[in-house]
């Protein structure tokens, strides 16, 4: 096990997906968890509990989680993000985003997560 700890809010607007990288995420790590499907939704729980990893996925509710994350970066300055998505290529312009492709898989999320947190490599 690597040595993720914290928050993470899940940008997601299908619960069995987050429901799957809550558990995924707690297997690396992380204990506490908030989930939500919208950029406002998305803004609204970072500034109750700042976030020390974010994933989103690209098509949420009522836009973007490309969107949310700009939202959430100008309000609360950097944080650590991993797109979870079903459509990659729709982040090509994204400056060096960390990326796993749905179906997800685990060992794929975890290097995501180590690339965006800076963390080494697992052994």
């Amino acid at each position: 096990m690597s040595d993720f700890s914290g928050h993470v809010l899940i940008i997601e607007d299908e619960p069995i997906i987050a429901i799957e990288l809550e558990m995924l995420l707690g297997e690396l790590g992380y204990r506490s968890f908030t989930v939500a499907d919208t950029p406002d939704g998305a803004l609204s729980s970072a500034r109750e509990h700042r976030p020390d990893l974010i994933t989103a996925d690209y098509r949420i509710l009522a836009g973007t989680g490309v969107e949310a994350v700009k939202l959430i970066i100008a309000a609360l300055g950097r944080i650590p993000v991993v797109y979870v998505t079903g459509n990659p290529d729709v982040l090509k312009d994204e400056p060096k985003p960390a990326v796993v492709d749905k179906p997800i898989s685990p060992s794929a999320l975890r290097r995501a997560c180590e690339f965006a947190t800076g963390a080494p490599p697992a052994a």
